[in-house]
């Protein structure tokens, strides 16, 4: 082979070589990868890890429910790692008896049996928590009067918004982009719910 042929080769595999396609779980260990995203629209790399703690034996609703998780977790850890900085290892249960979501700060998340939160804009909102929206002492301090008050976040929604714009808090969520509920999902909502939450923690989230 051509030394020209070869330098070819050797660029060809480089650029065919990276990071794979979000996989689900299949062991307790396991942590998918998000697929890269293009160039123009990846804010730093991927930091955002998760793994699906699955039964030895699983019966069919649990088999069920670990796809459905998996498809919703894949694709919020994939928006997150393409629009932020954020790091966060995430530990994600089945519990039936959880009546919807819930993401603590220690990295855990729970879905419960109704199959309608199993999605990404309810695994987007549950990886807040476990970043601190909600959750941490900086949440408190910045959020606990009603309205968020770090300088960041806050521009950020006004230059989505208007001048007049604010982000509202209470009860551990925030609004607007806080993907509270099924009627605020838009994808454009969710590129914006990870820019503040990112905003925010710059801001001492």
């Amino acid at each position: 082979m051509s030394p020209r042929k070869a330098l070819i080769a050797a660029l060809t595999a480089a650029l065919l070589a990276g990071p794979g396609v979000a996989q689900a779980a299949t062991t307790q260990t396991t942590t998918p990868q998000s697929a890269p995203a293009p160039a123009r629209e990846r804010a730093a790399a991927a930091t955002i890890t998760w793994s699906l703690v699955r039964a030895s034996n699983p019966t069919e609703d649990q088999r069920t429910a670990y796809d459905a998780i998996t498809r919703a977790m894949n694709a919020a850890v994939a928006r997150y790692n393409n629009l932020s900085d954020l790091g966060k290892t995430i530990t994600v249960r089945y519990e039936p008896g959880v009546p919807t979501a819930d993401g603590n700060i220690n990295g855990t998340i729970r879905f419960g049996s109704n199959r309608s939160y199993m999605t990404e804009r309810t695994a987007l909102h549950e990886i807040a928590h476990t970043i601190g929206v909600g959750t941490s002492s900086g949440w408190s301090r910045l959020g606990g009067g009603g309205t968020w008050t770090g300088g960041q976040a806050t521009a950020l929604v006004k230059q989505y918004d208007g001048s007049g714009a604010k982000i509202s808090t209470g009860g551990g969520h925030f609004w607007p982009y806080g993907l509270n509920y099924d009627n605020e999902w838009s994808n454009t909502a969710a590129d914006r719910h990870v820019h503040i939450v990112a905003a925010m923690v710059r801001d001492g989230l």
